[in-house]
């Protein structure tokens, strides 16, 4: 009862925190950079799902993102259709993909199942770069719309699209808690703790690890949605994989397999290589020891070094 006490505590200090930002930061520019780390926080969600619960290392999770990301585009700049409407087909779109994905790539065990998703990343970045009929290639979509108002909020300022892209973030994590907490989430972590064993449990592995994925990247494509009303330009540059590990190492940072960890990892990460902008290209050579040292202390990350010391805690004072 007081571990739910505390967890909810913390989930409204910390909601209560992010609707204040805004109002206590200089400019708009820390506005505008809290946001986009919000919008890679939903993406790392999905990943965390298919990675830390489920056990399987998805390297084409940014390419995910970004058909969610062109649907938007394609739908709204060369289609003119509504941006609410291409918003949601682009979450359908990358789960659909998914499906197709995770029919063939989920047979594969362990490092042979990454592989394959590496390769269908690095075909999916080709595919935008050189369908110039279709994602307009290398120049990328210019000029996509804002989200549109609701009613009398309406959404053109970055004050304003930042509180969406919170709430779809809230939106995210409430579902994200659900999920985990089922059923299928129980599913999940017993194909993640060992795949014979949840089979003998009855454990259908092929469905549930298709059901994992098809969720995880529809995290991203929702993601890349919001990405691409929000920053109203994208190139191939989103589909890269150094996205993907951008988005791994936030979850590791936070914690994998946490509900909290991928969120308060990327804004932690977000915000260091916010700060070592000033050195350019050297600030990989900062920035990557400093991860190397944080992972190496705290190989739970930072929300499962907190629980484990919590259980710890617990059982000392039980016995």
């Amino acid at each position: 009862m007081n571990a739910l006490l505390s967890r909810r505590g913390f989930a409204l200090l910390s909601l209560a925190a992010a609707l204040v930002y805004p109002w206590v930061v200089p400019n708009d520019y820390f506005v505008y950079a809290m946001a986009l780390a919000y919008i890679f926080a939903i993406a790392a969600l999905g990943l965390n799902l298919i990675l830390g619960y489920t056990g399987h290392l998805n390297l084409a999770h940014a390419a995910f993102m970004a058909i969610g990301a062109y649907t938007v585009g394609i739908l709204t700049v060369d289609y003119h259709v509504p941006y609410w409407i291409a918003f949601a087909l682009a979450g359908v779109v990358s789960a659909a993909f998914g499906f197709l994905a995770g029919l063939v790539s989920l047979r594969l065990k362990h490092h042979y199942f990454s592989i394959f998703t590496l390769c269908i990343g690095i075909i999916v970045y080709l595919v935008i770069e050189k369908a110039d009929w279709l994602t307009h290639g290398v120049v990328g979509i210019i000029g996509i719309p804002a989200p549109p108002g609701i009613g009398p909020i309406r959404f053109e300022s970055t004050f304003a699209q930042y509180h969406l892209v919170l709430a779809f973030l809230v939106l995210g994590l409430v579902l994200m808690d659900r999920i985990v907490h089922s059923l299928h989430g129980r599913a999940f972590m017993a194909i993640r703790n060992g795949e014979p064993l949840a089979e003998a449990l009855g454990v259908p592995l092929m469905r549930t690890k298709v059901i994992s994925f098809v969720i995880s990247v529809a995290y991203a494509g929702y993601a890349g949605a919001l990405y691409a009303g929000f920053v109203r330009f994208i190139g191939p540059g989103i589909a890269s994989e150094a996205n993907a590990f951008d988005m791994i190492a936030y979850i590791l940072v936070g914690g994998l397999g946490t509900l909290s960890g991928p969120v308060i990892g990327t804004i932690i990460l977000s915000w260091a290589t916010q700060s070592l902008q000033f050195l350019q290209d050297y600030r990989l050579l900062v920035f990557g020891p400093l991860l190397i040292l944080l992972v190496m202390f705290l190989p739970k990350g930072i929300v499962g070094t907190i629980k484990a010391r919590e259980a710890r805690v617990a059982g000392r004072r039980a016995a």
